[in-house]
């Protein structure tokens, strides 16, 4: 008999049998003889035991007649079950039991005796409540749903645990008020109903020992096992990766419980379909076992390890089930495969895929160290659990592709689709080492023999239109500040006054020179500690103080200075170069069918662009210079384009700002590299130093005996160094002349010497007005600057 009582109980508990007794009385007195007869007899027996009757309070007694007890208790515990059924007399959700059926106590006596039957995760505050709610039902009428599945967990023999979910029967259960159980109202049942977690409230309500519950009830256990285990297994998977404890040590306790194996071991593999190779899973920095890798982190799919042996699984999407793996071993095309499994003491074994939508996530290892005790057969039971493995494998494998993405975006920054193969390589050996070696340090990413290509369209005189801006909003506003100094004559010191003004009117003279570099900080120094506090002294309310509010609410509050001359000519700069830049996007995406290429561009007055081709940024794809040649073609022409689209804003825009375009022909190859400090891309070495200088110093460069700039508004500079490359852009020429993009006349001359450059010479070419009148205009400035917004 099992006594394990709660200490705290609305209930003072009677263990009776007067509901059974008063049924025997009533099958005493009928006719039929045999029934009558037993009847009688029984109630002779317990006649000198009134307790049985009146209610038992000293246990003492139930274990002094366990025979008596079990002999009233046959019709209900029949002895043709007993091997069956799992049976015991119980008061409900108490841990108490006794007359056990014979299988209740086999499945007791094989727990040994440390064995604590106890419910599973109940404790005395949910015992408490659940018996409240018992009266609530019973009493007053309530229907209050209290069902939740318990359970005791009981090790069999061989140390698995079974888990038996309890049902009661109470219909010998009688539940009585004393005197001390106050009379509830609805507001008090509505109360206590709001508030399950206030025990004190619920002792208030219902009293210890306030209530007698007087009778017997029967628990039934059934065997749930398998549907609790993956239960438990669902509940473990669907935590957060932080909550996951001892996720390989849960993985085989619950999965032992399903197969009823002792040594049940289980791993865990991922596919990873773009290199074709099974990988090891990391999680919470210790990685699953896995019985197919070993001591490996990964393996090729086309090891020959797996030979023909894993065919159903790989092309299949079979199942491979091994009873007998010394067995298997013998096969000559199993050999490998058998001999690794056989070092790690594996006799049999199943492997599961993991599949999604008929795609393959990885593989569930499941193995023993005995023969036959996994088989074909007992593979069926994967069946209930696949399902949640594969949401988990699914959920790991987006985990991972995030956490590869932030760990690309933290270390690299941005990077274009056809170098991202080589970032993510780098950053999956990072995230699969991470927790092996904490000092992992980053490659510099490199691609050598790359063919580069620049082109801009630039923004005419953008520092000249600037700074003529700059001068207008500095005499706009001390002009401004001159006019309401002469309105405050009679309010300030009028030597101060004086001597302000004077200094405003020197300011304005000075902007009639060209501006300097330091002329606008001077100005905003000046204003702010000189003017300013002046000002801010005028009185409130007067009409000096609503000329002054005016004046700052006209100031930019950054700069404290006066915007919006410059404001308008930024917001024509950045209109060009979000309507080119969006042209050039759009057009690079084309290019990229010519040939996969790396690709960055910059706003800056204008927009510029670097291109890199070459086989080691697409080293799947076969290189050719054709794809060169056909990408310089596309670079001319998308320059024209740009152009074009130039000419459509110009006419719309506050400030008539001209364009324009220069290209770089480079033909040797060069190597770059993604620098790890500034997360770009940059020439590597300083052999191929010559070309990043030519870059930045050809846009000033000027014709060479003559002081113009090579470039000039509404033409296309192809700078070059070879004749070859002349006699291949000429021929570019030609076409887009047919095209009637460009026009007929064609500018050749030398360049300029550059600082340890020379040797080289300039092709230009002016965009067709024929063309340009071709192309509709239908932007206004308001609506570009919404779009800008």
């Amino acid at each position: 008999m099992a006594r394990n009582f709660f200490k705290e109980s609305p209930f003072k508990t009677l263990i009776s049998f007067h509901k059974l007794i008063e049924a025997l009385e009533a099958i005493a007195v009928t006719n039929v003889d045999y029934r009558a007869n037993y009847a009688t007899a029984l109630l002779k027996e317990i006649a000198p035991l009134p307790e049985f009757r009146t209610g038992i309070e000293d246990l003492r007694i139930i274990s002094e007649n366990e025979t008596l007890i079990k002999h009233l208790l046959a019709d209900l515990f029949p002895t043709a079950l007993t091997n069956n059924e799992i049976k015991a007399v119980t008061i409900p959700f108490q841990n108490f039991t006794f007359n056990y059926t014979e299988r209740f106590k086999k499945i007791v006596s094989e727990a040994g005796v440390l064995f604590d039957m106890a419910i599973r995760d109940f404790n005395e505050h949910q015992f408490y409540i659940m018996s409240c709610t018992l009266i609530l039902n019973a009493i007053y009428g309530q229907k209050i749903d209290f069902n939740k599945p318990l359970f005791y967990d009981i090790p069999n023999k061989k140390g698995i645990m079974n888990q038996y979910r309890i049902l009661y029967n109470a219909d010998f259960l009688e539940i009585i008020a004393t005197e001390k159980a106050p009379k509830l109202s609805q507001d008090d049942i509505d109360l206590l109903m709001d508030n399950y977690d206030n025990l004190a409230l619920w002792k208030e309500k219902f009293p210890i020992e306030s209530w007698i519950l007087k009778g017997f009830g029967i628990a039934i256990l059934f065997d749930a096992t398998t549907e609790s285990s993956i239960s438990k297994l669902k509940s473990n998977l669907l935590k957060p990766e932080k909550e996951q404890i001892e996720l390989q040590e849960n993985f085989q306790s619950i999965f032992r419980s399903i197969f009823k194996i002792t040594d049940l071991r289980v791993g865990v593999i991922v596919y990873n379909e773009e290199e074709d190779k099974f990988v090891k899973p990391t999680l919470n920095d210790k990685s699953l076992t896995s019985f197919i890798l070993a001591d490996s982190e990964e393996v090729a799919c086309k090891n020959a390890l797996f030979s023909c042996s894993f065919e159903n699984l790989l092309e299949n999407k079979k199942i491979i089930s091994i009873s007998n793996v010394e067995k298997f071993a013998q096969q000559p095309e199993n050999q490998i495969l058998g001999n690794h499994l056989l070092k790690q003491n594996i006799q049999s074994c199943i492997f599961a895929p993991i599949l999604k939508n008929g795609l393959l996530l990885g593989v569930v290892e499941l193995v023993s160290g005995y023969p036959r005790e996994l088989n074909s057969i007992n593979a069926c039971k994967l069946d209930l659990i696949l399902p949640y493995l594969i949401d988990t494998v699914e959920r790991y494998n987006s985990d991972m592709q995030n956490q590869i993405e932030a760990i690309i975006q933290r270390e690299y920054t941005a990077i274009h689709p056809s170098v991202y193969w080589k970032f993510r390589r780098e950053a999956v050996d990072y995230f699969e080492t991470s927790s092996h070696n904490k000092g992992f340090i980053f490659k510099e990413i490199v691609f050598k023999e790359v063919y580069p290509l620049f082109g801009q369209i630039d923004i005419k005189g953008s520092s000249e239109h600037r700074n003529e801006c700059v001068k207008e909003d500095l005499k706009n506003q001390i002009s401004a500040l001159i006019h309401l100094f002469k309105n405050q004559e009679s309010k300030i010191n009028l030597v101060l006054l004086e001597q302000r003004k004077f200094e405003l009117d020197s300011l304005l003279t000075q902007l009639e020179l060209p501006l300097k570099a330091d002329t606008e900080q001077q100005i905003q120094l000046y204003i702010e500690n000189e003017i300013h506090p002046i000002l801010n002294n005028s009185e409130a309310g007067s009409t000096e103080a609503l000329l002054v509010d005016n004046y700052f609410e006209s100031i930019d509050k950054k700069s404290g200075l006066f915007y919006q001359s410059r404001k308008k000519f930024d917001n024509a700069i950045s209109i060009i170069n979000k309507k080119l830049a969006s042209l050039l996007d759009k057009k690079q995406i084309e290019a990229q069918n010519i040939y996969p290429h790396y690709y960055e561009r910059f706003k800056t007055d204008g927009v510029e662009h670097n291109l890199y081709i070459g086989s080691s940024i697409a080293p799947s794809k076969p290189f050719d210079t054709l794809y060169l040649h056909n990408l310089r073609l596309w670079q001319l022409q998308t320059l024209c384009e740009m152009e074009i689209k130039h000419h459509q804003l110009k006419l719309s825009l506050p400030y008539e700002l001209d364009v324009t375009g220069l290209i770089l022909v480079f033909s040797s190859p060069i190597s770059i590299r993604f620098r790890m400090d500034e997360k770009r891309f940059d020439v590597d070495g300083t052999c191929n130093a010559r070309y990043e200088v030519v870059k930045k110093r050809i846009d000033k460069a000027t014709i060479k005996g003559s002081s113009e700039r090579i470039t000039a508004k509404e033409k296309i500079t192809i700078v070059y160094s070879h004749t070859n490359e002349e006699t291949e852009y000429l021929n570019y020429i030609k076409f887009l002349q047919f095209k009637k993009i460009l026009e007929p006349t064609v500018e050749q001359f030398e360049v300029e010497e550059l600082q340890g450059i020379s040797g080289l010479k300039a092709i230009r070419v002016k965009i067709s007005n024929e063309h340009r009148k071709q192309i509709p205009h239908n932007f206004s400035y308001q609506d570009l600057l919404d779009e800008l917004n």
